[in-house]
């Protein structure tokens, strides 16, 4: 296959990626709306731990039918992900209960600065000048279309932080770990899902006591409920598996940076059927913002130089001495 051929594989296979990861997401997301706020489902947590249940059903089953070959992650890696995971889903849920919706978001945006101090800090990443203003432009876009009240707190602070920062790490991990051990997404699914699953659903029903009040046994369970939550679980096994897929492909940044689409297409969606009373120029000039970000990001970071990653100190120094050693055999 010629160069030519192979980046056009590779921009097909990028883009099926992204539309795979943003239709499930935004399916998940009007699915869990539905159950949530019209059936007054308010288990969370529970319910994430079904998802990665479900999800590791699946990998059993692929695993038996021999389409997913056997890999080895060391057991300190897999729990520190799935502190991570853990850390990162909890502190979400908890973050959204203590805080005012504006600052729900705004602790959201600042996952890519923090994404992009890890890449720099860890990966020894540099990002040009044109990255950085495209990434700025799509703060800022989403940030006018989706933040309105802000108020904080101090335990609203601290549980933002945490989530912020968990959710950054596990994302980073994910490229990290799958590029280290040379692991697929499936083959990464099968090894942190079922211990997400477990963790989650002895946690969930505790957690989700303390932050509704209410017990996910006593819930009035009835066919459309649980035709939701059936539907709910089905979803996440591909929302599970694209954003491992589509941070392997490309980075916890790029996840991010890109991510942020289902934002403006969930506020479309919500527009188009629960009502336009939400939609004003205020949300229309920050959508265009956005939107105008991400193609700039998109432009910007797949220039040379526009984000690339530097031999670190380490792998120079290894070079510096193989050259050394192969300069004293010739001589």
């Amino acid at each position: 296959m010629t160069s030519a051929g192979k980046a056009d594989r590779k921009a097909s296979l990028d883009a099926a990626s992204w539309l795979f990861n943003v239709v499930t997401s935004v399916g998940i997301i009007i699915v869990n709306k539905s159950l949530m706020a019209t059936h007054g489902f308010s288990f969370a947590t529970t319910l994430t731990g079904l998802h990665f249940a479900t999800t590791t059903l699946l990998t059993v089953i692929l695993k038996w039918l021999g389409y997913i070959q056997p890999s080895q992650l060391p057991l300190p890696d897999l729990l520190k992900f799935v502190l991570f995971a853990n850390f990162s889903i909890v502190g979400m849920n908890v973050s959204l209960m203590w805080n005012s919706v504006g600052f729900y978001q705004i602790a959201k945006l600042t996952m890519i600065p923090v994404s992009c101090f890890l890449e720099v800090v860890l990966d020894n990443v540099r990002y040009s000048r044109g990255t950085k203003l495209s990434i700025t432009l799509v703060l800022l876009g989403v940030a006018v279309c989706t933040v309105t009240d802000v108020s904080v707190n101090a335990k609203g602070f601290i549980a933002a932080l945490v989530a912020v920062w968990s959710t950054s790490l596990q994302q980073h991990y994910v490229h990290s770990l799958q590029r280290k051990y040379s692991l697929g997404s499936f083959n990464l699914l099968g090894h942190t899902a079922p211990v997400q699953a477990a963790s989650l659903l002895i946690l969930g029903p505790f957690l989700d006591y303390w932050l509704t009040n209410k017990v996910v046994y006593a819930y009035d369970y009835h066919l459309i409920s649980l035709s939701l939550i059936v539907l709910s679980c089905t979803i996440a096994v591909g929302t599970n598996l694209s954003q491992f897929i589509c941070i392997g492909r490309f980075t916890a940044v790029s996840f991010q940076v890109l991510g942020h689409m289902k934002t403006i297409l969930v506020l479309i969606l919500g527009f188009i059927f629960f009502g336009k009373e939400g939609l004003n120029h205020q949300v229309v000039i920050g959508m265009f913002i956005a939107i105008l970000g991400m193609i700039w990001y998109g432009n910007a970071s797949s220039k040379p130089g526009g984000k690339e990653r530097l031999p670190s100190s380490k792998s120079q120094k290894n070079s510096a001495l193989s050259e050394s050693s192969e300069v004293d055999e010739k001589v």
